[in-house]
């Protein structure tokens, strides 16, 4: 599975600060031309088109063209008669672009992006009472930030996991309990520590701080304003100094711990089950500060040409049988419980525990109106989020 897999990578680049500072009160109602009018969710479905292009992270659409065994695409064409095109993207501003151009029906966007999809209304309301499968899906993946606002729900989640700690059994022969062996106590293991390569890790240092400097009065991650902001970015540069390597291709970073170059870091399950497989010495953690994490959503272009058959994969792809197989081949934990009953690896990814996932704070896209509710002051964009990696990376 893994070997033959492009896992995602979602350094984004310098995004509009138009686009990430909307007014997420009126992105229900932008059209993705962005000349007025309104996008509603479709009142009921008709003829399936014959057609349906989708833009999705590599291993979320495969019909047997990789790997002759991993094709759930072609059971989905012969029982709705739509024919699926796909295209790939390697990051979420990669495919914010070409979402934006129209020219896709259905996208599978990580929390980084869905929000600047929905306020450049490129992307529709989804009407869940018309797809059979919607009940089924954790509740605990439902109407959050990233993927309903103003009570619309925008997409059909598709699958969750963890921004992990991974560790060096020979080096920490006991499971490290806090994030602290990576940030303050980094210096112990100096030029062995690993981190993810994207802006929305400054995010992981903000989870930290919350616990160890609740003075700063952060409540969540990705709600950062000035001085916060200017606290995590501060420790990420002191961070900076004991990195081995900021790590955006999973393979990269299984080579990276195999040869022992990196001992401890931020990690993906995928990426110890193959560690695992190759009898390394690793294991992996959600420490007591809780971890970041993703949460991805199938999504409807605003200007889809084959809308029936988009809401026809958004229930196929959301099918306990199509998601498990979805799920499993990228690494991820499955959307419903139901999906585990075609799985045998669930409990490693903690499928359907709501006490694991309350650890998690999945990727949302930061904006200027606070996502955690404060009006009163104004928080950093990924504009700023994304100058700032670069400027912590050197």
């Amino acid at each position: 599975m893994t070997r033959k897999m492009t896992q995602r990578r979602v350094a984004i680049a310098l995004a509009s600060a138009a686009a990430l500072t909307l007014m997420l009160a009126g992105c229900g109602t932008a059209n993705s031309g962005g000349g007025g009018g309104t996008v509603k969710e479709a009142e009921k479905l008709g003829k399936t088109e014959g057609s349906v292009s989708i833009l999705a992270w590599p291993g979320y659409v495969e019909d047997g063209s990789n790997d002759p065994k991993v094709d759930w695409v072609t059971p989905f064409e012969k029982e709705t008669g739509c024919t699926v095109t796909t295209k790939t993207f390697g990051t979420s501003d990669e495919a914010f672009n070409l979402m934006k151009t129209g020219n896709y029906d259905v996208i599978s966007a990580s929390g980084d992006a869905s929000l600047r999809l929905v306020a450049s209304g490129a992307v529709a309301p989804v009407n869940t009472k018309l797809l059979k499968n919607y009940d089924g899906i954790f509740s605990f993946l439902k109407d959050r930030a990233w993927n309903t606002v103003d009570g619309k729900s925008y997409g059909v989640p598709h699958g969750y996991g963890a921004n992990v700690l991974m560790y060096d059994t020979k080096t920490f022969p006991t499971a490290p309990d806090s994030w602290d062996v990576v940030f303050e106590k980094a210096g112990e293991h100096k030029g062995k520590v690993t981190a993810y390569d994207s802006p929305i890790y400054i995010a992981d240092a903000a989870m930290y701080l919350m616990a160890h400097q609740p003075d700063l009065g952060i409540k969540n991650p990705y709600a950062l304003d000035q001085k916060q902001f200017d606290a995590a970015v501060k420790l990420l540069k002191e961070q900076k100094p004991n990195i081995s390597e900021y790590w955006g291709d999973y393979l990269k970073e299984v080579q990276s711990f195999k040869s022992g170059t990196s001992v401890v870091g931020t990690s993906w399950q995928v990426i110890q089950n193959v560690l695992a497989g190759e009898g390394g010495s690793t294991a992996v953690t959600i420490p007591k500060e809780g971890a970041t994490g993703w949460s991805d959503t199938w999504m409807i272009s605003s200007k889809s040409k084959s809308p029936n058959c988009a809401y026809a994969w958004l229930d196929y792809i959301s099918s306990p049988k199509a998601n498990a197989e979805a799920t499993s081949y990228f690494g991820e934990a499955p959307s419903s419980q139901e999906a585990c009953k075609f799985r045998d690896d669930c409990e490693a990814y903690h499928a359907g525990d709501a006490e694991y996932a309350k650890n998690i704070w999945y990727w949302t896209t930061p904006i200027a109106d606070c996502v955690d509710g404060r009006t009163d002051v104004k928080c950093i964009d990924y504009a700023a989020w994304t100058k700032a990696w670069q400027e912590i990376k050197g």
